[in-house]
């Protein structure tokens, strides 16, 4: 209402959310009309599934019906104001209708139109919301899922895939693969939707490990491992973990190496973590190398939510022989770990310590307990005990303490204001 300081803007003519003059109002079912925008980031982006004004809740597939009696009188009231710094609104498109959409994925089925109808498909699905819930609803997932596991099938047979297609002077060329990835992904399921997607078939998890194997385009490889993180979180929502295979894990520390991207690294991370919270997986993902890319990562990270989530992926891996064994391989693993107590977060510091108490406890051979007293581990948990700090780390960090005191109780890392209270 601020860009028209010389006129009065009619209350009907406001959208509730932004306080804004409407540019495609569209109606609720409860009666209550919003700007077309702001009403799909309330529902959509921001998951809430209740009317802002009158907070009835709302259907999964809620209609918005395009007010256009209002929007000309919005526009004829634009061009009765010029002088007041007034813009006549252009008439907005009308989103695709659904037979439209369910036409374009029906031609996915005749090889020569696969390449138009995909791309129209793209450009559909990323020009307003509405349209991504309008394919949801017509059953674009399970088209685009039939066509990428045809396709990964199709070019297994031919020991070629079509993701490293180039073109004469090497440019990477967007494939039809690539482009049912990005509508997949950019398409936003809903929870349900995801769940049906990951419910599928197992096989799909496998083609989507493929996928990220073979893709030439680094805009793939990211958009996949966002779709199969996104599918994971919904999966754990149905307390469904699966084996994973190692080929799955060996692509996941690839993408963590390659550095991709930090929106790539961090999804990588999330779906490290969700697929570890089954002990069978965080043997894969160890025996696949998780553990010294996830260090490799955590010394150079200066990203506070990196960090957090390389060291709950840490503490979930060492919580198994085969992590453990790893995290002491590797040169500055102990090291590494401990520094970042108190220097990061509460959550990070938490993290760090439940990791030396997994190794000091299940891997605490002499060795071990020496490099923990050389490297000021021991140092750093005598301060957990001194500072301000949860009760679970204290707790952690004194029982470390006590495992090994007979080797740790003359050493000079420790404060002569607890030798008193130091177990013996």
């Amino acid at each position: 209402m601020s860009d028209h300081k010389n006129v009065e803007i009619p209350t009907y003519f406001v959208c509730p959310i932004s306080l804004q003059l409407m540019k495609d109002p569209v109606t609720l079912p409860t009666g209550i009309t919003y700007d077309r925008d702001n009403i799909e980031k309330w529902l959509y982006t921001k998951k809430n599934n209740t009317c802002p004004v009158t907070k009835q809740a709302l259907s999964d597939h809620v209609e918005l019906t395009p007010n256009h009696t209002l929007r000309r009188l919005i526009q004829s009231w634009c061009t009765l104001n010029p002088t007041s710094g007034v813009e006549r609104l252009p008439t907005p498109r009308l989103p695709i209708s659904k037979s439209d959409i369910l036409k374009l994925l029906k031609d996915l089925k005749h090889p020569n139109l696969q390449t138009k109808c995909l791309r129209r498909l793209k450009a559909i699905v990323l020009e307003n919301e509405t349209n991504k819930r309008s394919m949801e609803a017509v059953g674009a997932v399970d088209y685009l899922t039939n066509y990428v596991l045809n396709d990964h099938n199709i070019n297994n047979n031919n020991m070629t895939s079509s993701s490293h297609v180039e073109d004469q002077l090497g440019f990477e060329l967007v494939t039809p693969i690539d482009e049912a990835i990005t509508i997949l992904y950019h398409m936003q399921l809903s929870q349900t939707g995801l769940q049906g997607l990951f419910a599928k078939t197992g096989d799909f998890v496998e083609t989507l490990t493929s996928v990220m194997q073979r893709a030439a385009s680094y805009e793939t490889r990211t958009y996949t491992v966002m779709l199969l993180k996104s599918m994971f979180e919904a999966a754990n929502t149905m307390q469904v973990t699966p084996l994973l295979k190692h080929e799955f894990f060996k692509e996941l520390v690839t993408i963590l190496t390659d550095e991709i991207s930090q929106k790539a690294t961090k999804a990588t991370l999330k779906l490290l973590i969700n697929v570890c919270l089954s002990g069978r997986n965080r043997i894969r993902a160890a025996e696949a190398a998780a553990v010294p890319a996830l260090i490799d990562i955590l010394l150079d990270s200066t990203d506070k939510r990196v960090s957090e989530m390389v060291l709950l992926a840490l503490d979930l891996l060492c919580q198994c022989a085969e992590g453990r064994s790893e995290l002491l391989k590797h040169g500055a693993g102990l090291a590494v770990v401990s520094k970042k107590i108190f220097r990061v977060s509460p959550v990070a510091s938490e993290r760090a310590v439940r990791i030396v108490h997994s190794v000091a406890k299940f891997s605490g051979n002499g060795g071990v307990v020496a490099e923990m007293l050389q490297i000021g581990v021991v140092g750093k948990l005598c301060l957990v005990l001194q500072v301000d700090c949860g009760s679970k780390m204290k707790e952690k960090a004194m029982e470390v303490l006590k495992m090994h005191a007979r080797v740790w109780n003359n050493s000079s890392c420790i404060p002569h204001t607890l030798i008193a209270s130091y177990p013996s």
